[in-house]
């Protein structure tokens, strides 16, 4: 029976475990030896209740907030029964530079509520003002930006990418002031809060912060943690190189996630890689929409494009060498690591190769394949068409036994009018190898893995952007619809969502790249 979130009891764990800073001050300072600052939410004006996951309060038996006392806690003017607010302290490298310590700057955590299977999910307010670790910031979030987390967030766990979720979206009825495009024209936004959930926010900057200060026991007791908490399996092994591996073998699966639904994180640093290999930190991100393998959705990363689209996987073997050698405190044996690294390009193609087969249809590979999938990545590289629009079309091609001429008519239909498919050669090419592949397989069992693996609608830039903008404005029509499309991303029940990128969106702020403000 769900229960009103005022009504459940929180959990602990972290702040149990763990030393920290009891202080409650928010005031900006280094905290040496903690892993955590115990420290209040700063309280907003008039919280109004913008969206509520209801799958996501169903997992954790919360009833949909109709009293004041449940939009308080989730706005931070009230602490749920039994919580520990707190920020955590982690540092990372960005940009491929060490940034020293960092931390929670707007997050407050409330600790951990227990499902009905009896999994821990921890619950975090982004936008709930100051922290220890905001440095020269407010630690608010505004509507903007919050919108945008709160659907790709969920949008992510319906595509069936491993990720954090959202619970809520509060608007705090405070105005934030924020340099949108950091040129010197800072204006005032709507200020909101999303409560954030996932099973673990553990960062790979967790381990490297008390590696960088060389606080050893710290860092064992922040391995010991992790492995008895979410790595149980690996008790009595070589506890270092086994969570080393697992955690290799689960950021290479979430980079072909990432590859097979066009999403671009925008700023890989390593405070943003999860150790649980979820998405986390929904910034600057984008989904792709004309296949551009160099596109890079955050200003900040220009001109070098370190975290382009695919880029990615090599920024993940990057960071995890990071990773690696904050472990190396805890074994000494440098090659154990270096094996896994090495082996690492070798964990994430035999995950890429076996996702790209079940776009196009396979639930397993055979010889040949590797030139098939090559050739197919070969004409998309250079073609350019809509990613999500060639698969849902090369879709259609297989329901509809279309022969090759038919499909080359209805494929060049997923190209922009600003750059229109002119040699079809490289296409042809890919369809013989295709159609023929496609000849000793069941058509029925390859249309149901297509269907389950090439989304139909993903929340592009400009309608996240635009529902944004509304929102602003106060209509929240296009915000609720774009709620509900994101539920079922591999049915077309909104065409009118699912179309290529409008010509007026190609370049417009906010629609094509975004800044770190929000």
């Amino acid at each position: 029976m769900s229960k009103p979130l005022s009504h459940q009891c929180f959990s602990n764990r972290f702040t149990d475990f763990f030393s920290g800073d009891f202080s409650m001050s928010p005031v900006s300072r280094n905290t040496p030896g903690v892993l955590f600052s115990a420290v209040g939410p700063t309280p907003v004006k008039t919280p109004v209740l913008l969206a509520w996951s209801k799958d996501m309060a169903a997992t954790l038996g919360l009833r949909q907030p109709d009293a004041s006392a449940d939009l308080h806690i989730l706005s931070g003017n009230k602490l749920p029964a039994n919580a520990v607010p707190y920020a955590s302290c982690y540092g990372g490298h960005q940009f491929g530079h060490w940034a020293g310590q960092l931390g929670d700057g707007r997050v407050i955590n409330f600790g951990e509520l227990k499902d009905g299977n009896g999994d821990f999910w921890e619950l975090q307010l982004k936008g709930a003002g100051r922290t220890p670790y905001s440095r020269r910031a407010d630690g608010r979030a505004v509507l903007r930006s919050s919108v945008r987390e709160y659907l790709a967030g969920e949008a992510m766990h319906y595509l069936g990418v491993p990720t954090t979720r959202a619970l809520s979206l509060v608007a705090t009825g405070e105005a934030v002031l924020r340099d949108m495009f950091y040129d010197g024209h800072p204006a005032y936004e709507r200020g909101a809060v999303v409560c954030r959930v996932s099973p673990s926010f553990l960062r790979f900057g967790h381990f490297e912060l008390p590696a960088a200060r060389n606080e050893v026991p710290l860092l064992q007791q922040l391995l010991r943690f992790t492995i008895d908490r979410f790595y149980s399996e690996l008790k009595g092994s070589d506890e270092v190189i086994s969570l080393f591996h697992a955690v290799c073998k689960r950021t290479a699966r979430l980079m072909s996630e990432w590859m097979r639904v066009g999403f671009v994180h925008g700023v890989m640093n390593t405070d943003n890689m999860s150790m649980l290999g979820l998405t986390i930190d929904y910034g600057p991100f984008a989904f792709l929409d004309q296949y551009d393998e160099q596109f890079t959705s955050n200003t900040t990363d220009l001109p070098g494009r370190r975290y382009a689209f695919g880029e990615q996987p090599a920024m993940a073997h990057w960071n995890l060498g990071c990773l690696a050698g904050a472990l190396s405190l805890l074994h000494k044996n440098e090659s154990d690591f270096i094996e896994i690294l090495e082996a690492f390009p070798d964990m994430y193609w035999k995950e890429y190769e076996a996702m790209m087969g079940r776009k196009l249809g396979f639930t397993s590979l055979h010889d040949g394949d590797e030139k098939l999938i090559a050739t197919l990545q070969h004409f998309i590289k250079n073609a350019k068409p809509d990613m999500t629009l060639f698969f849902q079309l090369l879709t259609v091609v297989v329901s509809d036994g279309l022969c090759e001429e038919e499909a080359v008519m209805e494929i060049q239909t997923a190209f922009y009018p600003n750059a229109p498919l002119k040699d079809t050669t490289k296409l042809i090419s890919f369809l013989q190898l295709y159609l023929r592949r496609l000849e000793g397989v069941n058509r029925s069992s390859a249309l149901e893995t297509m269907r389950a693996n090439n989304p139909a609608f993903i929340p592009r830039n400009y309608l996240l952007h635009k529902a944004a903008q509304e929102m602003e404005a106060g209509d929240d029509i296009l915000f609720k619809k774009l709620s509900d499309a994101i539920t079922t991303p591999y049915e077309n029940r909104y065409p009118e969502l699912s179309g290529l990128r409008p010509e007026w969106a190609a370049n417009a702020p906010g629609c094509s790249m975004l800044s770190c403000s929000s």
